[in-house]
């Protein structure tokens, strides 16, 4: 038998539940996106669980990090490497939800290969605590732009030029690289304007690589609140 999974309080506890919640829609014999970050790693533990316990049979998953793919591993779920094929689902967490569900995601680092991955799922489900949830995005999280290292300095000041506050990502010594070699500006948004057009504009300037608007994507969203776990859904 599976080893039970340690015991958790409060907001730890609840974003749990979101994720549990989240895995009921996983099926036997389906390709998962698995998400990156402290919300996610409860989704890939959870089907880790249910693969070992032969509630789920057949699952493989495709990780959104290096940090993802280790952890599913561990937890015994066979990991494969994206291709073309498109993903039965993808579950994920999220630095900012809004009231339509798009989402600013990216500040764990893994942007570029979470929307690699999560573009190509038939489901797309987010799971994240009552923090996340915005009026706009931008309000309490910057803007992950994963930029190239080569004349980086020159990008910076293209992105400047957007009306963009902001800051190289640099948590140490050394700026922070991503999983791809890349360097991340964390963009402070203005506090009106059309993100449509700004992630537009964002991914045709030279230099960026990707940016953290996940727009129209998400199906529906799994949050934990201190009164328990609510489910919203696109368009309802």
């Amino acid at each position: 038998m599976p080893e039970p999974l340690p015991p958790l309080t409060g907001l730890e506890a609840l974003k749990r539940e979101a994720a549990v919640r989240a895995v009921t829609l996983v099926h036997s014999g389906m390709r998962v996106g698995l998400g990156t970050g402290s919300t996610a790693k409860y989704a890939i533990e959870e089907i880790g669980r249910r693969l070992a316990a032969g509630e789920l049979t057949g699952v493989v998953g495709v990780a959104t990090s290096e940090a993802s793919d280790a952890l599913a591993r561990q937890v015994g779920i066979p990991v494969e490497a994206l291709d073309p094929r498109p993903l039965d689902l993808a579950i994920d967490g999220a630095d900012e939800i809004d009231p339509d569900l798009n989402l600013i995601k990216g500040l764990g680092g893994a942007l570029l290969r979470e929307k690699l991955t999560e573009v190509q799922a038939r489901r797309f489900v987010i799971i994240a605590d009552h923090t996340k949830v915005v009026l706009r995005l931008g309000e309490k999280a910057p803007l992950p732009i994963e930029i190239a290292r080569f004349g980086f300095l020159s990008t910076i000041e293209r992105l400047r030029t957007l009306n963009l506050g902001g800051r190289l990502r640099q948590p140490g010594a050394q700026p922070y690289v991503t999983d791809n070699g890349n360097y991340i500006f964390d963009a402070q948004l203005p506090s009106s304007g059309d993100v449509l057009a700004l992630e537009r504009t964002l991914k045709g300037t030279l230099g960026v690589i990707e940016t953290g608007f996940f727009l129209g994507m998400a199906e529906r969203a799994f949050v934990a609140t201190p009164q328990g776990v609510q489910e919203q859904v696109r368009g309802a």
